[in-house]
């Protein structure tokens, strides 16, 4: 038996055709690490491995090549040249000393015409090929959007904790002094207790985001005044050095049913949101009203607004509205936290080009 028979391509073949083809063919030996044929060089035939490794590689960067597959003894490659005259779309190269047939286009055109067993032999490994490649592709694409979730992820925790770390930053500073009294150690240290508690939150609201399951809510009656009055003074507190002005219009004075831990963070989020788009200062107004059984809560900043192409995805985990920092998954968890008290939330720009939010609470009877 021939070295050409006891490749599965061809053992289909006739003897007269088998004989055609090992005069075509051309023996060619490689040593390890040597080159059988680069990018861009001409396509202008197959191999057959007969001994040996061959590796096939392309470049991903200027500094970085890819494996894309090994071919072993009894297998072949550079089959692209049969199908078009194109150059090289990747390197073959020997990993180990090599023993391979070359088999040029022509010749191989010319038996694959007389031979319609190796032609559809030939396009049923084609298929396998593609097939095998379209499966890694999706694999590999599927992992990669897997890394790039958990980095959008990672970006989006670094950014939420950003405002709770640089106010524990300056808080411990503070208390750091040799001057510092013991009373500005204390508002210090709770300042410190308070930020940690609002981070341990975070962390809880993140983790029962990602469950995707639905959130059983404890919801309590709250004086809707004195519970948004406590947190705009606390987020006043946070921005004292930022240059942005929260003004605020009069709390109705109403019950409305709270989970108090949770609804703290539409606040921070829809507030903080707004605050990192106005790098260089401006105003956040924040507007109520009750209407029937509903107290309806607006905050609208004077910043450049909504770009209109994300306006309607603008809740849906990892979307942004221009912003520099942060993935959007904020407004994600504002819009679960809302929905799981049985209100609404929408955002629009303003007539004035800001962008604005307003969600609605059930008012406690």
């Amino acid at each position: 038996m021939s070295e050409l028979q006891k490749v599965e391509l061809f053992s289909g073949m006739l003897a007269e055709q088998m004989a055609s083809l090992e005069q075509t063919a051309e023996m060619r030996a490689y040593e390890a690490g040597e080159v059988i044929f680069q990018e861009g060089d001409p396509g202008d035939g197959i191999y057959i491995v007969l001994e040996g490794l061959v590796q096939v590689s392309t470049r991903v960067s200027e500094t970085e090549r890819r494996v894309l597959t090994r071919v072993e003894e009894g297998d072949f490659f550079g089959e692209m040249a049969i199908l078009d005259d194109r150059p090289r779309s990747a390197t073959a190269s020997a990993e180990s000393d090599t023993k391979v047939y070359f088999l040029h286009r022509d010749d191989l055109s010319r038996i694959l015409d007389r031979s319609p067993k190796l032609t559809v032999s030939l396009l049923r490994e084609f298929s396998l090929r593609l097939r095998d490649f379209n499966r890694r592709y999706v694999e590999e694409s599927l992992q990669a959007e897997r890394l790039a979730m958990v980095g959008r992820f990672a970006r989006s925790i670094v950014h939420d904790f950003k405002n709770p770390l640089s106010i524990i930053g300056l808080a411990a500073e503070m208390a750091g002094m040799e001057s510092a009294t013991p009373a500005l150690r204390q508002s210090a240290q709770k300042r410190i207790a308070k930020q940690v508690n609002r981070m341990s939150n975070m962390i809880s609201e993140l983790l029962e985001f990602t469950r995707g399951s639905q959130t059983s809510v404890v919801l309590e009656p709250l004086e809707y005044k004195a519970y948004v009055a406590g947190i705009l003074e606390d987020l006043r507190e946070d921005l004292a050095d930022k240059r942005v002005e929260l003004i605020a219009a009069e709390i109705p004075d109403v019950f409305v049913p709270l989970d108090e831990r949770r609804g703290i963070h539409v606040f921070y989020n829809l507030i903080n949101n707004a605050v990192d788009v106005l790098t260089n200062g401006g105003k956040i107004h924040l507007r109520f009203a009750v209407a029937n059984d509903t107290v309806v809560t607006e905050i609208e900043d004077n910043g450049p607004g909504i770009a209109p192409e994300i306006l309607k995805d603008v809740f849906e985990p990892f979307a942004t509205h221009g912003k520099a920092q942060g993935t959007g998954l904020g407004l994600a968890i504002c819009k679960k936290i809302v929905e799981d008290h049985k209100g609404t939330i929408e955002a629009v720009n303003s007539e004035a080009g800001g962008a604005l939010f307003r969600f609605t609470l059930p008012r406690a009877s």
